[in-house]
């Protein structure tokens, strides 16, 4: 699998154009937050979407990258940098299909974010599909399938992250919303866990994720982290970004690299930067 840096800089002019039928997915900077936009052919999908404060800014991206339906959205878990601001996106964009994690009753967040996001969903008439462990599907050429959670534990939401693997050609990539010690543990030992290619740290790149045990399982080549600039919660953690040095070739942080975009023609894979005004 090769790798190549491309830097897309409108102030300096630079033009990329990839092809309609690659594979991009997208790490958003949301500040301290997770936000994926992925697409491949003409069909689009989202993973979380960050605070509500950032809902604007989300719109503004997704409507520059010309997308005018999202054939499904994912929910990781109902934190509020993940989902604050999916009600608004929801309202937006035009949505077939809004995966969640299986929550048990006392798992339900009380909060003003968690009931829009459900009140626009039953408003549009959206599919709600609750995540299980094997689930599959196809976004243009690519297949995403679920490997996280088997349950849904109310005393830590973030083990109850859906987690997927997508496959485009030989490449795949590894996005655990921010899945901790225990979800990665029941992850490797299951066996649904392979080589990737590309894997987005796990918890903006915390210390109660992104094990030695994880990472020896998948491998990673490329490793993104999605945090905020200065954020309070010291993430990434150092002895993590030790971890990943050991197996990736590469890492990117959206707190100092700002929007990351990684496209795969199904051979190779090109790492784009997005700077300058227009992002």
């Amino acid at each position: 699998m090769l790798i190549a840096l491309i830097v897309w800089n409108s102030v300096r002019g630079t033009v990329y154009t990839p092809a309609d039928d690659n594979l991009r997915v997208h790490f958003v900077d949301v500040g301290q937050g997770d936000c994926i936009y992925i697409s491949c052919g003409d069909e689009s999908m989202l993973i979380d979407c960050g605070e509500k404060s950032e809902h604007r800014d989300v719109v503004r991206y997704l409507n520059r990258e010309e997308v005018t339906k999202l054939k499904y959205v994912i929910a990781t878990h109902p934190h509020s940098d993940h989902m604050g601001g999916m009600s608004k996106i929801l309202e937006e964009f035009p949505t077939e299909e809004v995966i969640i994690p299986p929550l048990t009753k006392e798992a339900i967040p009380l909060t003003y974010f968690f009931e829009d996001f459900v009140d626009v969903i039953e408003e549009k008439n959206i599919t709600l599909t609750e995540a299980k462990v094997g689930m599959k599907g196809k976004i243009g050429d690519a297949e995403w399938r679920i490997i996280s959670p088997t349950k849904c534990d109310e005393g830590n939401l973030n083990n109850c992250s859906v987690s997927i693997i997508l496959k485009h050609g030989k490449n795949n990539f590894c996005l655990t919303g921010d899945s901790e010690e225990e979800a990665e543990k029941t992850m490797a030992y299951s066996g649904v866990t392979e080589d990737v290619d590309v894997f987005k740290a796990a918890h903006h790149g915390g210390a109660t994720s992104n094990t030695e045990l994880f990472l020896t399982m998948i491998r990673p080549e490329i490793v993104v982290i999605s945090c905020g600039e200065d954020n309070s919660y010291g993430h990434p953690n150092p002895e993590v970004l030790k971890r990943f040095e050991t197996y990736a070739d590469e890492i990117y942080r959206t707190d100092e690299d700002g929007n990351v975009v990684i496209e795969s023609d199904g051979e190779e894979l090109n790492v784009l930067k997005k700077e300058g005004s227009l992002w």
